[in-house]
C-alpha cells in the first residue's frame, strides 16, 4: 500500500548546456500527471566529460535518484532513466526554461526552471528539545537472529507507563514510516508520549540501521519483528507490561491482528486503516478506486476488472513463483496490442510489475486471509479508517472488524470512519494518492486525540 503510492519515482536528469552556458545546480518542475501534479528536482553538476546528474521527487521524499545518461546537444536535452525505464527530453528556451516531456509509459509534460523548488511545510512534525525522553535502543530477535534499530520515548515523569508498539505498512520504512516528506510514526509517537503512553518504532529489518533482508520477508516475518519489539518493552522497568499493545497503520494492521490473535498478552490493538480482508479482494477494490478517483469512466473500469481479477486469482495459485510468472506472462502478452509488445520501455515496464507481484512479500499478502486472526483476537480494538481512503476501503475493511471480532464474544471493539480523511488520516481535497505530500497536514489531530484517549481510558479500567 504505502510503495505502490508512489505512481512515478522518476530518475530523471537534466544536463543543460546550452552554447557556452553553464547550467549547473539544481533545476525545478511540476510533472503534470491525469491527478494532479509532482514536484521533480534535478541536480546538475558539469565534468570534463560534461554533466551528471541526480533526481529528487520531494513530494514523495525521494532524493538521489541515478540516471545512465544525459545528453544535450542543439539546446535539447534528452535522459535515460533505465531503472525505472522512463526518459525525459525537453529544450533549453531563450527564456532559460526547459520546455520537454518525460515519459514512461505515456507522455507527461514535464517543464523546469532553475533554482529549488519550494520547502515542503510539515507543521506538525516535531523539533528538540523534547519535554521527554528520546532513546536510540537496539533489539534482538532470536527466532531469526537479526538486530532491530528503533527509537524509545517515554514520558518525563512517572513510571509504570502504558506503551506501544508501532508497525509500519508496506513497502520498506524507517522508524518514521517517511512517505512523501512525511513522517507519521514520527508525529504519533511524539502526541502520545506527551501524553502519558510510551512509544517503541522500529526501522523495518534491512532499512535503516536495522538488520537482516527486507526483499525476502512476509507479513509474517514482521509480525516476528513485532514481537520482539513488544518483548522488548516487557522488559523495562518503566513500562506497565500489562498495558502494552500494537499501533498499526495499513498492513501493519494486518500485523497487529496476527500478533494479537497469537499473544494474548498483548493488551490492546489500533488499527489505522488496517487491512483485514484477502490482500487479492482489497487490491481489486484499491484498483477500481484509484482507478475512478483519476476521472476514468466506469464502462473502462468494467474493461479492466476482468483483467486484473484473473491476474491476482493467477497469484493466489499453490503454485512456485517461477510456475506463475508463466503463467503471468501469457496472460499479460494476450493484453497488450503489438505496438505495446515492441516497445521496449512498456515490456520492461510490464516485466518490473511482474517481479514486484512476484515477491515473497506480495505472494504472502495476496494469499493470506486474515479473518482468522480477527476472530482470535480478544483483546480491546480501536479500528479506524479514513473515508476517502483510496487504498483500504473504510466501509470494507471497518465491516471485517466489526464482524469477525466480535463474532468471538469481544465486547471491546470500537470502530470509527473520519469525514474527509485519507489513507493517511489528512484532510485531503482532491483525495488522491499523490496528494499526499502535497498536503501539509501530516494527520488529523482529530485521529491523534481519538488514539491517546482511547489507550488512556483502557488504563484506567
Amino acid at each position: 500500500m504505502k510503495k505502490q503510492f508512489a505512481l512515478l519515482l522518476m530518475g530523471i536528469f537534466v544536463p543543460v548546456c546550452i552554447y557556452s552556458q553553464d547550467i549547473s545546480g539544481t533545476w525545478n518542475g511540476k510533472l503534470s500527471l491525469p491527478t494532479g501534479s509532482l514536484t521533480i528536482c534535478f541536480n546538475l553538476q558539469k565534468t570534463e566529460q560534461g554533466y551528471t546528474s541526480t533526481c529528487d521527487s520531494p513530494d514523495q521524499g525521494v532524493k538521489g535518484i541515478p540516471t545512465e545518461s544525459t545528453l544535450f546537444k542543439d539546446s535539447v536535452l534528452t535522459i535515460q532513466i533505465p531503472n525505472i525505464h522512463a526518459s525525459y527530453k525537453g529544450k533549453l528556451g531563450a527564456d532559460n526554461k526547459i520546455y520537454g516531456n518525460f515519459t514512461q509509459g505515456i507522455l507527461l509534460k514535464l517543464d523546469l526552471e532553475k533554482g529549488e523548488s519550494a520547502k515542503i511545510n510539515r507543521p506538525q512534525e516535531p523539533q528538540p528539545p523534547f519535554p521527554y525522553k528520546v532513546e536510540d535502543i537496539t533489539i534482538e530477535n532470536p527466532q531469526v537472529g537479526i538486530t532491530l534499530a528503533g527509537t524509545l520515548t517515554l514520558p518525563e515523569q512517572g513510571s509504570k507507563f502504558p506503551a506501544v508498539v508501532l508497525v509500519t505498512g508496506s513497502g520498506p520504512q524507517n522508524r518514521d514510516e517517511e512517505i512523501m516528506g512525511h513522517k507519521p510514526f514520527l508525529v504519533i509517537a511524539d502526541y502520545l508520549t506527551r501524553n502519558g503512553i510510551a512509544v517503541l518504532r522500529c526501522d523495518d529489518r534491512g532499512v535503516g540501521k536495522s538488520k537482516g533482508v527486507y526483499a525476502s520477508a512476509t507479513n509474517e516475518d514482521f509480525a516476528s519483528d513485532a514481537e520482539a519489539a513488544f518483548q522488548y518493552l516487557k522488559s523495562r522497568k518503566e513500562i506497565n507490561s500489562k498495558q502494552i499493545g500494537i499501533i498499526g497503520h495499513s498492513c501493519g494492521g494486518t500485523v497487529a491482528f496476527m500478533l494479537a490473535a497469537r499473544n494474548k498478552e498483548v493488551a490492546f490493538i489500533v488499527s489505522l486503516a488496517g487491512a483485514t480482508i484477502q490482500g487479492d479482494s482489497l487490491m481489486l477494490k484499491q484498483s477500481e478506486m484509484i482507478f475512478k478517483s483519476s476521472g476514468m469512466p466506469d464502462a473502462a473500469w468494467e474493461l479492466t476488472k476482468p483483467v486484473l481479477r484473473t491476474r491476482y486469482a493467477l497469484l493466489t495459485q499453490d503454485k512456485s513463483a517461477e510456475e506463475i510468472r508463466k503463467e503471468l506472462y501469457a496472460n499479460v502478452v494476450q493484453t497488450l496490442s503489438p505496438g505495446q509488445l515492441q516497445d521496449i520501455n512498456i515490456m520492461k515496464q510490464a516485466e518490473a510489475q511482474m517481479n514486484s507481484m512476484l515477491s515473497p512479500w506480495y505472494l504472502h499478502f495476496m494469499r493470506y486471509d486474515p479473518t482468522s486472526d480477527l476472530k482470535k483476537t480478544k483483546c480491546p480494538v480501536l479500528a479506524l479508517n479514513g473515508e476517502k481512503d483510496l487504498q483500504v476501503d473504510a466501509d470494507i475493511n471497518l465491516g471485517a472488524v466489526e464482524q469477525w471480532v466480535k463474532s468471538n464474544g469481544n465486547k471491546q471493539v470500537t470502530t470509527k470512519e473520519y469525514p474527509g480523511l485519507n489513507h493517511l488520516f489528512q484532510v485531503c481535497k482532491t483525495c488522491t494518492i499523490n496528494e499526499y505530500g502535497q498536503l501539509e497536514e501530516t494527520i488529523s489531530p482529530e485521529v491523534l486525540k481519538d488514539m491517546s484517549d482511547w489507550i488512556l481510558k483502557l488504563k484506567k479500567k
